[in-house]
């Protein structure tokens, strides 16, 4: 059974940074698409990158671009998201979820099976 574990998060100023991992158990992440979703306080959840297995080609969200870097380590079955640039709206609980049917990562959350329990960002003076 795969799992996912999400490490990181914590409480950190706007403009500066943080690095967010995503640990996978159970089923190699060679197999699987990563995907990072958010969820600010009382709003939906929204996607901000994924990478996909093989060849590892990122993909990100408009609002992310320049600011976030996603990539894994396949010997450490691990996704790291580096999040530099940090501002208030980035705030929320941040996801990663997995996906082993599909032929590259998407935005979409119902294309992932399996989800992690989240670790949360905030961002704040």
């Amino acid at each position: 059974q795969l799992r996912l574990v999400e490490s990181g998060g914590g409480l950190v100023q706007p403009g500066g940074s943080l690095s967010l991992s995503c640990a996978a158990s159970g089923v190699p992440l060679d197999y699987l698409h990563i995907g990072w979703f958010r969820q600010a306080p009382g709003k939906g959840q929204d996607w901000v990158s994924c990478i996909s297995r093989g060849d590892g080609s990122p993909r990100y969200a408009d609002s992310v671009k320049g600011r976030f870097t996603i990539s894994r380590d396949n010997a450490k079955n691990t996704v790291y998201l580096q999040i530099h640039s940090l501002k208030p709206e980035d705030t929320g609980v941040y996801y990663c979820a997995a996906d082993s049917e599909y032929n590259d990562c998407s935005g979409r959350p119902i294309e992932y099976d399996y989800w992690g329990l989240g670790t949360q960002v905030t961002v704040s003076s």
